[in-house]
């Protein structure tokens, strides 16, 4: 910890979390630039004596707030699944956990767009690989080989990832409510099977490669 640049400062109350949070706030309103230490220390009512306490520069802010992020994305995502032993009931559970907070998906896209910082790259594809390899561990347990469950992972979070962009570029376009929960529905059931079994393969004419497509079930 590093001493404060005065000694008004120098037992401030804000802990580093209360940075870092503050930091994925302004974030997810005005990108990566917004994060700068004198608004931070106005929009917490301290002063910067307070910042140089907890982090000796910008970047060292930067990269608690990353870390910050990147725990809530993951491994906290998924202490909210739990254990549940059906892989079907847990890829449902995943996929509504990522479709229910806008401020969240807000945040990621502000951070993916600034990944031409080296740092921020480096959580950005931490996160996105910890996720799609959550999602092929659960496709794989429904009962798919290797690389169809990766080609059903990677369509979820296509759509997952579509959804964002939805939200953020023209949020009319995405139902809330009730009209929601049926797009909800509409998504799991195609995104989702109940196992390997319920998927035909399907070989396209003049095209070596199987395309996944679903059988015609009874709308569970």
């Amino acid at each position: 910890m590093k001493a404060a640049a005065n000694g008004s400062d120098a037992k401030p109350n804000l802990t580093a979390e209360d940075w870092a949070r503050a930091a994925l706030d302004v974030m997810a309103a005005g990108g990566l630039d917004a994060v700068a230490v004198e608004p931070l220390a106005r929009r917490l009512g301290v002063t910067k004596g307070s910042f140089y306490w907890h982090f000796p520069n910008r970047e060292a802010l930067l990269r608690a707030a990353l870390e910050r992020w990147e725990r809530r994305e993951t491994e906290e995502v998924l202490a909210r699944v739990g254990d549940e032993p059906d892989p079907y009931a847990r890829i449902v559970k995943v996929f509504k956990e990522a479709n229910a907070g806008y401020r969240s998906g807000r945040l990621y896209l502000a951070i993916a767009a600034a990944e031409d910082n080296p740092l921020v790259r480096e959580f950005v594809q931490r996160v996105s690989e910890r996720r799609m390899q959550y999602l092929v561990q659960c496709y794989e347990a429904l009962g798919f080989d290797a690389a169809r469950a990766q080609h059903w992972a990677r369509f979820a979070y296509a759509t997952f990832m579509g959804n964002l962009q939805i939200r953020r570029d023209t949020p009319d376009l995405m139902p809330g409510g009730a009209p929601f929960n049926e797009y909800l529905k509409l998504m799991i059931k195609t995104l989702i099977p109940r196992s390997a079994a319920d998927v035909t393969p399907v070989v396209e004419e003049n095209h070596p490669h199987v395309v996944p497509l679903r059988r015609a079930t009874d709308g569970t």
